[in-house]
């Protein structure tokens, strides 16, 4: 986009250095039109970065100027809120904010107007402004702020600016002390009890710095100082290491204690906090390259929030992503377990197939035989829902599975292999997860060919004896063509059926997750155990015994009945809205196909037919294997937040490993693969990574004004002795980490003579 007003970027540049000292909002947004390509075009938009880049290196002074501009511009606009609530989760409900975003299609919501975020969505109001931005190589954002420096004849803006980082550095202090010492937090985790002075100590640590930061860089007088040697945030940088192993930790235990909406949402704002304070301290402190680092990533939220505050598609995105962290954090630590990495694992996955497939016999025959009732929709709808639902119950009880399903633990297994990262690290973990994909599919595999075996054969068998001790066919003709009519992949919707149905089973997935969380969170089995009306009625190993079952299968149960409810109701569903809607699942298709065959009229069958109605069954599992299997890959990597660009990475890397080892799909391998997170067998290992000898590990010095409660006062002294090297120790190597060499910083051994502020000194905030 070209404005008429300005021939090029040099015209603008040479404009903006004339107006720094009375900047106009209009001026900046004709640079960034100036700027903008359309859809995301990544050669023309590094081409006009580097076109830019080029007039600044050659003009020194247009970055100097677009520098004191910028600041300008945003002093006009309050700046603490922009470092504290931008990009931060809110702690508002789903239903408020939906209600807010309703109200303000109605009747518009008031602009903010001193809110930087304003700003923001003034200057970039193209549709596809985030796409542009992300286009756009890191080399080239580095290297335009290296050159958007400000002259020392405008350091009071600095000052100003920093004013505020410092600010927001202590409001997200204070913040991220209530949120680790909140109560749900502490129930989650009883051993933050223990812990909890890592928070309290980072708020006073962040006191201390910022008032040293100030004093040293002489922020007060309005100008910005470098000092000899700079305040140095080591300190508390260790602190918010520290605050965040406690998050992991928490996120380590959901399995065992599971875990709320609510609490969710405390975690999420929590990391995020702790990750804008470090993003804030990159700000101030004195490394160049982290700095500018950090201006990227701060601008690019900026943008994303400007452009994304009223979308109904984002709310629903962060709530559903929420929702993801939920189920894949707690993972079904009991029942089918869906990944076989070796042989053992691959035939214990087909013998519980195959108990699956022989009760799966028996239900397909129990539903053909329903059919004859005469019953209304509602009855025809609830007769099936307790075939289908009863019966997967049965299933799991006696210790079968079903095919092609794909529970949380699914989910979680593939979200354990994905964490936070970038570069190499991302390489490796997309490598191991697609080793997973392949794993997940061969045991899909062996699961579903453990189904149609038995249950086949088992249905056949049945149709024979009920031919044989009834004299009378169970179905006539016409029923078994129409059985075998709704196989056809052609001339039949059975495919679009089994999408539906795939749909099903990753939901009950989720369900399973759902009900398994819930049985943790409120501690259902210990509940039971201690219920007194049932220790009237049963001995109390039984109590016992039910209250383990009920806490281990709660999930599973509800589950697979569910699962069961949503088959057997669609049909009738799709019957009272006048809509074709009806499933198909490949286990009850192989014995629907065995029925339809056998009762079919001689003159009827034919080598054609029989074929296309078995690859019709086989293309129904095709399918419900791809649409549960892509739902529970989206929701799990959503969770982690995956980006597109990273899925067709993904989906490579598997095309690869199908044209080099294409058995891998459907044969266990010689060896097997181990994860960091998953055994032999497909189950998710959660370690308990608080232990004694962690738990009595301590890095902080006795001087801070709070300190680890619980603590025997038979170890103080002891304690004492050791908590200064730790603290020590441990800034050091945080600042060799950071600069790459041994010995830059000292540490003086008097160190804890020098008593940390107490936490009702908070730092002078600037008028």
């Amino acid at each position: 986009m070209q404005n008429s007003d300005y021939a090029g970027l040099e015209d603008i540049l040479q404009r903006i250095l004339a107006l720094k000292e009375l900047p106009e909002s209009q001026v900046l947004k004709h640079l960034v039109d100036e700027l903008r390509v359309e859809d995301g075009d990544a050669e023309k938009a590094n081409a006009k970065m580097n076109e830019l880049i080029t007039l600044i290196e050659k003009h020194p002074e247009y970055g100097s100027g677009l520098a004191a501009f910028i600041l300008r511009l945003t002093n006009k606009y309050n700046q603490v809120t922009l470092y504290t609530d931008t990009g931060i989760a809110s702690d508002h409900s789903f239903s408020y904010s939906v209600n807010r975003l309703i109200g303000h299609r109605f009747l518009p919501l008031l602009p903010e107007e001193d809110s930087v975020v304003e700003l923001a969505g003034f200057l970039f109001n193209g549709r596809s402004d985030l796409r542009w931005m992300r286009a756009i190589e890191e080399e080239k954002w580095d290297r335009l702020i290296e050159l958007i420096r400000v002259d020392e004849e405008d350091l009071a803006l600095v000052a100003t600016a920093k004013n505020s980082i410092l600010n927001a550095i202590v409001i997200l202090s204070y913040r991220i002390s209530g949120m680790g010492l909140h109560p749900d937090l502490m129930a989650a985790y009883p051993q933050m009890l223990n812990h909890s002075a890592a928070f309290v100590a980072q708020n006073q640590e962040a006191v201390l710095f910022v008032n040293q930061y100030r004093k040293a860089h002489e922020l007060d007088l309005m100008t910005d100082v470098t000092p000899d040697e700079d305040i140095s945030p080591a300190p508390l940088l260790v602190m918010l290491e520290q605050c965040e192993d406690i998050v992991t930790n928490v996120r380590k235990r959901i399995y065992k204690t599971g875990i709320s909406i609510r609490l969710t949402n405390m975690l999420v704002r929590l990391e995020q906090s702790l990750h804008r304070m470090q993003v804030l301290i990159e700000l101030v402190a004195d490394n160049k390259k982290k700095r500018d680092e950090a201006i990227v990533e701060l601008t690019t939220q900026i943008v994303r929030t400007a452009k994304t505050r009223y979308s109904f598609g984002h709310l629903i995105e962060n709530n559903t992503k929420l929702l993801s962290r939920k189920v894949t954090e707690n993972a079904s630590r009991v029942g089918e377990h869906y990944i076989s990495t070796d042989r053992t694992g691959y035939r214990k996955m087909y013998k519980k197939a195959a108990i699956g497939g022989f009760f799966i016999a028996f239900m397909a025959t129990i539903k053909i035989l329903a059919t004859s009732l005469v019953l209304a929709p509602i009855g025809k709808a609830f007769v099936n829902s307790m075939i289908y639902g009863l019966g997967f119950v049965t299933i799991h009880i006696a210790g079968g599975t079903v095919a092609t399903k794909q529970p949380a633990m699914t989910a979680a297994a593939i979200a354990s292999t994905i964490s936070d990262g970038s570069g190499n690290k991302k390489t490796q973990q997309m490598t191991k997860l697609s080793e997973l994909i392949v794993d997940i599919m061969r045991t899909q595999f062996v699961a579903i060919l453990g189904n149609i075996s038995i249950a086949m054969p088992i249905a056949l068998i049945i149709a024979y004896a009920w031919l044989h001790f009834t004299g009378a066919p169970m179905i006539d003709g016409s029923k078994a063509a129409q059985l075998l009519h709704e196989l056809d992949p052609i001339r039949s919707l059975s495919l679009p059926h089994a999408a539906i149905a795939g749909v099903f089973l990753f939901l009950s997935g989720l369900i399973a997750g759902y009900y398994d969380n819930l049985a943790a969170y409120n501690k259902i089995g210990e509940r039971i155990r201690r219920h007194r009306l049932l220790s009237y009625v049963m001995p109390s190993k039984w109590q016992d015994k039910l209250g383990g079952f009920v806490e281990a299968n709660l999930g599973a149960i509800m589950g697979n009945f569910i699962f069961g409810c949503f088959l057997g109701s669609t049909a009738t569903i799709g019957y009272m809205l006048g809509l074709p809607l009806d499933i198909r699942h490949i286990a009850f298709a192989s014995a629907n196909f065995v029925h339809g065959l056998f009762y079919l009229s001689p003159q009827d069958v034919t080598w054609s037919l029989a074929i296309l109605s078995f690859v019709g069954v086989l293309l129904i599992g095709a399918v419900n294997l791809m649409v549960s299997f892509s739902l529970a890959l989206i929701v799990a990597l959503r969770s982690k937040e995956v980006e597109f660009t990273e899925w067709k990475k993904l989906a490579g890397l598997v095309w690869r490993h199908f044209l080099v080892n294409p058995w891998d799909f459907l044969f266990p391998r010689s060896e097997s693969v181990k994860y960091a997170q998953i055994d032999s067998e497909g189950r998710v290992i959660y370690e308990d990574v608080i232990d004694e000898k962690e738990s009595n590990t301590r890095v902080l010095p006795d001087n801070y004004v709070v300190r680890r409660l619980g603590r025997k006062p038979k170890d103080k002294e002891k304690d004492k002795s050791d908590d200064g090297k730790d603290i020590r120790e441990a800034i050091a190597e945080h600042h060799n980490k950071d600069e790459g060499q041994d010995g830059e910083v000292v540490i003086e051994e008097n160190q804890n003579t020098t008593p940390l502020p107490k936490p009702d000194k908070p730092p002078k905030l600037p008028k």
